[in-house]
């Protein structure tokens, strides 16, 4: 049984879609995160089990975009109205969620120390052995800079210079107002303030008084006793937001147990698996989805083998552990064996740090080795050994580590080919052999071209804040003559291209699209029977009445003025699916 992930404290602003004022992180797992914001209105922003979208910054690190469901929501009503979130992480943009694992990963409380010796940083860095990260500055804007990272616990304030130890607690306490009042950001997110330097009574009476320090001490504290003083500062820092996290969490717990729980709805399939072919691939991935067995995706560049691999890991009992994706075309030998198995500190130049691998990353969960036909033998051996064991051993190590990963593969070529050309191992290829989905190409699935043209339409609207309609019959028929030799991604790329240059609530015409594919329509349009041209005019009122209409045939009958029974018939003849339910 997998065990709860540790929260670790994180406060950075947060961008939230819907919009959410003054939205901060609290703390954040590798599962979701805990957020804080200051709604501009009672109704602002995502409500319970509703998506989100949100976009972060780690420290000193990457973005993270990342979408999740709302598990929880309170909302504190009253002049200083706040809210407090807990999201569930639901997928990742690029790499996301393996960066999240690695600042995890490294993860330790953070203490900037400003104004000591070298003498004193040695007897801190001895003194704390590892048990926190210092970090030691010395200018203003070094410290400043510092607390801009969104995990710093606690400051200590040391040295003789009684003028620069009070001005830098007074920076950091209007650092920290600018932050509440311009940013939003909780003033309980604000790191304690532990003051040990030389300054006259009065003015430290001031900053205490202010809350510009939590605690002060003589400037010739032993270190030992500045060491239990920074730990305590620290705790106390955690324990006031997990009080402040339980408190709510308690409340939404009550108030849960005072509703009936509401069973979840599976939602349908989405654009893309309609066609027979890939339905097939659909029930086979249901099939083998809560096995622990490797997969092997073949099929040509573009069909959607990591969409499919995706919903792999969603169907799987690890759903809610890391997946994790590594293209291995993009890197040369030595990086790719770095980056799956991971290395030790010093073994090569430029290796700073440790870095676990994305196997270990991925522990619990499923990694995705796209184009693997691309792997080198040496990089081929490595990796049925941790299929075959889960044993990992990093570059430069010596110790292995144990990693419960489910691998699934893709390819671009057949395995089976490459294997009789000696370009792949044969071991490997038949331990990735255990079970292999055969992906068809765009074009031998014509009927899933309409349906991916629509959704993507509608993701393009929104992404690029655009009022595309879709498209017209000619440009339609357009799209399911061409052969796709780059496939759903070259269907994707068409019709981002065709929203980008439409006009507000333009219907994509032949003229939006490339002019190759626009010309099939031109040689289509000669060679077209009437009969042909009425058909598609006709498909593309219905089409259009059944939408306008969310699918109910009745509604959609009455709209064109037609029989129900007729418009269903006439609406199959066409191609199109009319569910019984809907009549």
């Amino acid at each position: 049984m997998r065990t709860a992930a540790e929260r670790k404290s994180l406060f950075v602003p947060v961008l939230c879609a819907p919009q959410l004022n003054g939205c901060w992180s609290v703390n954040v797992t590798d599962q979701g995160m805990g957020l804080v914001a200051r709604p501009s209105r009672a109704d602002q922003g995502p409500r319970e089990s509703e998506l989100v979208e949100l976009d972060f910054a780690l420290p000193q690190g990457p973005r993270i975009r990342a979408r999740g469901v709302v598990r929880w929501r309170h909302d504190t009503l009253g002049p200083s109205s706040t809210c407090s979130m807990g999201v569930r992480f639901e997928t990742f943009e690029g790499e996301g969620q393996v960066e999240l694992r690695r600042f995890l990963a490294a993860h330790r409380l953070r203490v900037v120390v400003a104004g000591a010796s070298p003498a004193m940083r040695k007897e801190l860095e001895l003194a704390f052995r590892g048990e926190v990260e210092l970090m030691f500055e010395g200018e203003p804007t070094q410290v400043e800079r510092a607390l801009e990272r969104g995990d710093v616990s606690a400051v200590l304030l040391c040295g003789d210079d009684d003028y620069e130890a009070v001005a830098l607690a007074h920076l950091i306490e209007s650092a920290s107002k600018a932050q509440t009042l311009h940013l939003g950001r909780p003033s309980e997110l604000k790191p304690r303030v532990v003051f040990a330097a030389r300054a006259r009574p009065d003015l430290l009476l001031e900053l205490f008084n202010s809350g510009g320090v939590d605690q002060t001490l003589p400037a010739d504290t032993p270190v030992a006793q500045l060491r239990s003083a920074v730990l305590e500062a620290c705790r106390a820092h955690e324990v006031q937001l997990q009080q402040a996290r339980m408190s709510v969490e308690l409340e939404r717990l009550l108030r849960d147990r005072a509703r009936p729980v509401l069973a979840l709805a599976h939602g349908v399939e989405g654009p893309g698996f309609t066609s027979s072919g890939m339905r097939e691939v659909i029930a086979t991935v249901r099939q083998v989805a809560s096995f622990k067995v490797t997969v092997l995706l073949q099929g040509e560049t573009g069909t959607g083998k990591e969409v499919l691999s995706q919903r792999l890991h969603d169907l799987s009992p690890r759903s809610a552990s890391p997946f994790v994706v590594q293209d291995c075309g993009a890197l040369p030998e030595t990086l790719l064996d770095s980056e799956l198995f991971g290395h030790v500190k010093g073994s090569f130049t430029g290796a700073v740090a440790d870095h676990p691998g994305l196997f270990v990353l991925a522990d619990g969960g499923t990694i995705f080795l796209d184009e693997i036909e691309n792997t080198t033998a040496n990089l081929q051996a490595k990796l049925l050994r941790v299929i075959e064991t889960g044993d990992v051993r990093p570059v430069g190590g010596a110790a292995v580590r144990r990693a419960d990963v489910r691998v699934i593969a893709a390819s671009n070529k057949n395995l089976a080919d490459e294997v009789a050309a000696g370009r792949f191992r044969a071991d490997l290829y038949y331990r990735l052999n255990t079970f292999v989905i055969d992906v068809p190409p765009l074009r031998e699935r014509r009927d899933d071209v309409l349906p991916l043209a629509k959704s993507f339409v509608d993701a393009m609207n929104k992404a690029h804040g655009k009022s595309a309609r879709g498209f017209t019959p000619e440009a339609e028929a357009a799209l399911v003559g061409w052969s796709w030799p780059g496939n759903v991604r070259e269907l994707r790329n068409v019709v981002e291209r065709a929203v980008l240059l439409s006009a507000p609530m333009e219907q994509l015409g032949p003229s939006r699209l490339p002019g190759a594919l626009a010309r099939t329509v031109t040689v289509r349009s000669k060679t077209a029977s009437l009969r042909d041209q009425l058909a598609a005019v006709e498909k593309q009122l219905i089409c259009d009445a059944l939408q306008k209409n969310n699918g109910v045939v009745r509604r959609a009958a009455a709209a064109l003025q037609m029989d129900a029974v007729t418009l269903a018939r006439r609406a199959r003849k066409l191609g199109l699916e009319v569910g019984e339910a809907q009549r």
